[in-house]
């Protein structure tokens, strides 16, 4: 598959247009799912719910994901990911307000690949998403079962 697609787990709207305006602004050209709580963004990965019809063969090539999220978190998402054969080695990048080292911990400890705190500043936080696209996207190697 050429095409490599982010899965966005975010449930705050603006924070949301603030991602895809910087995902716009760095030309990353990849196409975004958005998921607005962890039970949306399992039902996306495992094609359960509304994504009952997705085809599972095409599996997202990063998660961005928020840790604090309505139904399920972040870690829940996470923890959940990582005990699945299907989406066990897909890269999530933790992007969240949170700078409690609890949870950076525990995104480490469920297998996160990276805790970035969200950057206040707009300029900061293009600059922080186009590092992150840089990185996952191009330069990061993964099984080419992804």
């Amino acid at each position: 598959m050429n095409e490599k697609i982010i899965l966005v787990v975010e449930d705050n709207p603006d924070d949301e247009i603030l991602m895809l305006r910087a995902i716009r602004k760095n030309h990353i050209a990849n196409e975004v799912i958005i998921a607005h709580d962890g039970v949306e963004a399992l039902d996306y990965l495992f094609g359960t719910g509304k994504f009952a019809e997705r085809d599972l063969s095409i599996m997202p090539q990063l998660i961005i994901l928020d840790l604090k999220l309505p139904k399920i978190s972040g870690l829940e998402v996470l923890e959940k990911l990582r005990s699945n054969e299907t989406t066990k080695l897909i890269p999530v990048v933790v992007l969240t307000t949170s700078t409690e080292q609890q949870d950076v911990v525990k995104s480490y400890n469920l297998g996160a690949n990276s805790y970035v705190q969200k950057p206040v500043d707009f300029n900061e936080f293009i600059e922080a998403t186009r590092q992150l696209g840089l990185f996952w996207l191009l330069m990061n190697k993964t099984p080419s079962a992804l």
